[in-house]
């Protein structure tokens, strides 16, 4: 097994021959040195305590997006958003372009989201899409 100090010593071409052996594959081509030493110390430090946590793995699945559930539904021409917000109905209709609201074409949802309220929202998070409760 490679020490961590051995990392520290080897140079880039010896950095991706490791990560070939100990990771299956190339790494990424932009990733600089001081970044292809951080992962392979990390590996190795993990394979000498045993692998990763069930919990950690999962969680990094989740971050690369391993079975994670959408962010938000694919909106479709013809589809239509309705909020109430500060006791007025909002409706806005998606439309080929963008977005359709108050007789004017928006490229997206924040900037409506935005003009409603005043203040900077994510817009598929205003308007109810990223599946969070209370929006």
């Amino acid at each position: 097994m490679t020490s961590l100090a051995e990392i520290e010593t080897l140079e880039r071409a010896g950095l991706r021959a490791l990560w070939q052996e100990l990771l299956g594959g190339p790494p990424p081509k932009s990733l600089s040195r001081a970044g292809l030493q951080r992962v392979l110390a990390f590996e190795v430090q993990a394979r000498a305590e045993g692998g990763l946590s069930k919990g950690f793995t999962a969680k990094l699945e989740r971050a690369v997006g391993v079975d994670a559930p959408a962010r938000s539904p694919a909106l479709e021409a013809g589809g239509r958003l309705l909020r109430e917000w500060n006791g007025v109905s909002h409706v806005v209709e998606v439309t080929a372009q963008g977005f359709s609201w108050r007789g004017g074409t928006w490229r997206s949802l924040s900037a409506i989201a935005r003009e409603i309220t005043g203040a900077h929202w994510s817009g598929p998070r205003f308007f109810g899409l990223d599946g969070r409760p209370g929006a």
